[in-house]
């Protein structure tokens, strides 16, 4: 008992056949790539099948006008890619919007485990009856609130336009005279004077703390042409989500020597891609460049009524150019790869931080001897200590963390000084210094979608 009927289901086509039960499974865990088509989730497939002997997995489906929901041997599967619902009444297996699957070489499947996990609008029912009663539901809602770009308005002439305006406003306000004068004698693109004084890093205090409040205001402030979501949330809405993604194409490449296959950039899901960790921290830089170079050429010509074309420029020129703080990559390059679902990739010897590292060089030696490649982020590090800079959806995680590692300092200090008086006594150390992070997280906190990807 171990064939079922399957079901395909998009927006133009259904598609019925009798296949494995494995193949279910596989086009469940597809669905990861959120196909928006029946062709799309076939290509999704080649994430977990090779398809070099087979080529396309339902072409021996049949096209039909309504679903087949006679079951067959150990049951039958809806996979609805309109209404993005999964409907199981199998025996053979029950999947569920996150689980894993043994890749398959074409040949058979392999112990290579490779885990999956769906967004969360995907609905999963054990019983076709209930399919019925929920799909119309299903597809209004999908309907209501199509998938969209946000990238024109959050990186296009509105963000332009924002900035010009508050640096505009900015300029007129005589409370903050003292920024304009600060930033006619800072000429670099830092902001930075060649010698520091306290006096001077004052003022420069003042302009940084204007330009964090300028970007705030920005990701804060909900907008009509964003569905009155604010630019962070947009930011944040699949971020959980696509660092999972990415992290588990890390380790299918790390286990099977070769990179899985990316989104193609026809596809519904790179289209109207959320926004991952690294266009996150490519999205802060580009805008805190942006309200820099309007800050100087708002202080240079006032009232410039070309600013936000201008930024315009800036912001493409920017988004092109090899940046040092990303080891020289190109901004735009990494955004575009991670929308894709391509991983990061390091050569070898980018891996060695410091040539007198043992780690690091055993680290290069490995990789270059087919050990698995390496991979590197962008993580938000450097950003300001701020939520709405933070890597946290909401204002409560963010509250919630700040607490624990308060808590977590506090306890480090204290076994310190301990450690200290113990030297100054001359005494034994006990080496009571390392702390476990986890044992400060408060007891009652409910998850907040920011576990660690791979769980």
């Amino acid at each position: 008992m171990s064939e079922i009927k399957l079901n395909l289901i998009d927006s133009q086509t259904v598609l019925s056949g009798i296949t494995h039960g494995s193949i279910a499974d596989y086009a469940v865990a597809a669905l990861s790539a959120e196909p928006e088509t029946i062709s799309e989730l076939d290509a999704a497939l080649a994430r977990y099948i090779n398809p070099a002997p087979h080529g396309n997995q339902f072409q021996s489906f049949i096209k039909s006008s309504i679903v087949d929901s006679q079951p067959w041997d150990a049951g039958i599967v809806i996979i609805d890619l309109a209404a993005r619902i999964v409907a199981a009444e199998s025996i053979y297996s029950q999947p569920g919007p996150r689980g894993q699957v043994d890749y398959h070489n074409g040949t058979h499947a392999t112990d290579l485990c490779v885990l999956y996990r769906l967004p969360d609008d995907w609905r999963f029912v054990y019983s076709i009856e209930e399919y019925r009663a929920i799909r119309t539901t299903c597809l209004l809602r999908r309907a209501a609130k199509p998938a969209f770009d946000a990238r024109p308005i959050l990186f296009g002439r509105p963000l332009m336009e924002f900035i010009s305006s508050a640096v505009t406003e900015l300029h007129r306000d005589t409370l903050n005279r003292k920024v304009w004068s600060t930033l006619t004698n800072c000429k670099n693109r830092d902001l930075a004077y060649s010698e520091s004084t306290p006096e001077k890093e004052a003022e420069q205090k003042l302009i940084w703390t204007q330009i964090a409040e300028i970007h705030s205001r920005w990701l804060l402030t909900p907008r009509n042409d964003l569905r009155n979501a604010c630019p962070r949330e947009v930011l944040f809405a699949a971020q959980d989500f696509i660092s999972f993604d990415l992290h588990t194409r890390e380790l299918q490449w790390s286990l099977q020597g070769e990179g899985p296959p990316c989104l193609s950039k026809d596809s519904f899901a790179y289209r109207t891609a959320g926004f991952g960790v690294h266009e996150w921290v490519v999205y802060y830089d580009l805008i805190r460049e942006l309200i820099t170079t309007a800050l100087q050429v708002e202080a240079a010509t006032p009232a410039n009524p070309e600013l936000a074309a201008q930024l315009e420029l800036r912001a493409g020129a920017w988004l092109e150019e090899p940046q040092a703080d990303y080891g020289g990559s190109i901004p735009a390059i990494i955004v575009e790869n991670e929308r894709k679902r391509l991983p990061l990739a390091m050569h070898p010897r980018e891996m060695i931080v410091d040539e007198d590292c043992p780690v690091c060089q055993m680290m290069a030696d490995e990789s270059a001897m087919g050990g698995g490649p390496g991979f590197w982020h962008l993580d938000g590090s450097h950003m300001d200590d701020d939520f709405v800079f933070s890597p946290f959806s909401t204002r409560e995680e963010w509250e919630t963390h700040r607490r624990d590692w308060e808590k977590f300092t506090a306890e480090f200090d204290r076994r310190w000084e301990s450690r200290q008086e113990q030297i100054a006594r001359g005494e034994p150390l006990n080496f009571d210094l390392m702390l476990d992070p986890d044992s400060f997280v408060e007891e009652d906190r409910e998850s907040s979608g920011n576990e660690p990807p791979f769980m």
